[in-house]
């Protein structure tokens, strides 16, 4: 997959419908809320930024990220989805590398933490092949893995 092909546009009245139309496959329904409820979460805390993933202009997934400092003193990943459609095709990689260049944009940022359940193998095998590290940090039913920037 180039990198090139794969972009980050911040949602918008133009992408957020597109957005809420894609699934992931029926074996990851449990790990993740819809996008539908992140987009929503995001108007509540509005210190979430969601953004749409695109292949070529085509949105084929969502992710979003918070802009302020939390637990572990690191910002935190909060989604990242790409439609079962486009799975298994290198989009999340470099969608988490296009991530993590923004977040480390934001102030004094040196560490990204993102949670997930450890049954979530493909989040699991993704987050680790960027560089996510597990140091035992756990909240509650979900697992906390941590890139430091510098």
């Amino acid at each position: 997959m180039e990198q090139n092909k794969v972009s980050l546009t911040e949602l918008d009245a133009n992408n957020w419908y597109e957005c809420c139309q894609l699934n992931v496959s029926e074996e990851q329904e449990a790990f993740i809320e819809s996008n539908a409820i992140s987009i929503a979460q995001s108007k509540f805390v509005t210190t979430l930024s969601p953004y749409a993933i695109s292949l070529n202009d085509k949105i084929v997934g969502f992710l979003m990220f918070n802009t302020v400092k939390e637990e572990l003193d690191g910002y935190w990943i909060y989604r990242i989805m790409i439609d079962k459609d486009y799975q298994s095709k290198g989009i999340a990689k470099i969608a988490v590398q296009l991530m993590i260049s923004k977040i480390a944009e934001l102030p004094d940022a040196d560490k990204v933490v993102v949670g997930y359940h450890p049954d979530n193998k493909a989040a699991h095998h993704l987050y680790s092949s960027v560089g996510f590290v597990d140091n035992g940090d756990r909240f509650g039913k979900e697992m906390a893995v941590i890139i430091n920037l510098n």
